[in-house]
């Protein structure tokens, strides 16, 4: 991967996407990773008596989904600072999960700061998680 740098970035730039397909053995995976036993995620029966669509994405595991696109976009010489969220919709297994962003702000403090908007969306056009990050560059200075 090539070295990414703060003066490569502008306001506006936009954060490449990154693509999720999530299954039910995957939600069942993270469920045992993150000791994490509510059914509502893995067992769609239980979900549906519960007045839910089917099983739903964990919202920890679709925080996960946003740091991972972070790191991709900024390397192994950015940091990431930050990120925030808030879940507003539910991701379904077999949904296609569709992680994007953008430069929303850039400045210099003790270090080379990009804030960014953040957001979740799938392929029903619905944005279902949003929130916000901070990472830091280095600069080519």
């Amino acid at each position: 991967m090539a070295k990414f740098y703060y003066e490569d970035v502008e306001v506006g730039t936009e954060i490449p996407t990154l693509v999720k397909h999530p299954t039910t053995t995957q939600l069942v995976k993270w469920a045992g990773a993150t000791q994490d036993p509510a059914r509502i995620h893995y067992d769609k029966d239980y979900a549906q008596r519960v007045k839910l669509p089917g099983q739903i994405i964990h919202g920890l595991l679709k925080w996960q989904w946003f740091i991972q696109m972070l790191s991709d976009w900024i390397g192994d010489d950015g940091n990431i600072k930050k990120v925030s969220c808030q879940y507003r919709g539910r991701d379904l297994p077999g949904d296609t999960i569709k992680c994007k962003g953008k430069v929303t702000k850039k400045y210099i403090k003790d270090a080379h700061y990009i804030e960014c908007e953040i957001w979740l969306g799938n392929q029903r056009e619905e944005r279902t998680t949003s929130g916000s990050a901070i990472v830091t560059l280095p600069s080519r200075g």
